[in-house]
């Protein structure tokens, strides 16, 4: 069973990976995972999928584009953080979620080396992979009585996921509208 787990997590992780690592960390705390396996195979995960996004963009611009057409406003704003933060930006957008993808997409359309883009992402990948693992698992004592909770009260947990979906989707909207 715990080979599922380091699976789902690992292909999960190929697109971003918050919750899969988070999920991860907290199942390390209760026991069902090694957290430091959790660790290495979220951060390759997380690695592969920032390179395989770069890599696409770069060299299959025109049968990206009608995937880019539905996300213009966010490609928008990942240009802007792009031209604002420069090398920062690898780093800065393993923690931004709604862009998270899209960044390696926008830098794979710039003349940004691939060469120099594979290293901070390795470097931004397992500092990603550290810190929100081991948050997760250290937090591990505080999240398991609010998944207690949670659990039997499963409509309260539904209408949080909504809200903040709603107000994420709200959020990127007007940001991205400027």
């Amino acid at each position: 069973m715990e080979e599922i787990g380091y699976f789902a997590l690992f292909l999960y992780s190929l697109g971003g990976g918050y919750v899969g690592i988070v999920t991860a960390g907290i199942m390390s705390y209760a026991g069902s995972l090694d957290i430091t396996l959790s660790i290495i195979i979220a951060t390759a995960g997380n690695f592969i999928g920032d390179t395989l996004l770069f890599y696409m963009m770069r060299y299959n611009k025109t049968e990206m584009m009608d995937y880019l057409r539905k996300h213009r406003r966010k490609l928008a704003l990942a240009h802007i953080m792009i031209k604002r933060y420069g090398d920062k930006i690898v780093f800065i957008q393993k923690y931004i979620y709604g862009v998270k993808t899209l960044v390696p997409m926008a830098i794979g359309l710039t003349k940004y080396p691939f060469d120099r883009f594979t290293l901070y992402n390795a470097i931004a990948s397992m500092i990603w992979g550290v810190t929100v693992g081991l948050a997760a698992f250290y937090l591990g004592a505080v999240l398991m009585p609010v998944i207690a909770y949670f659990s039997d009260h499963f409509y309260l947990a539904v209408m949080i996921v909504f809200t903040m979906l709603g107000g994420l989707y709200y959020y990127m909207h007007r940001v991205t509208a400027k």
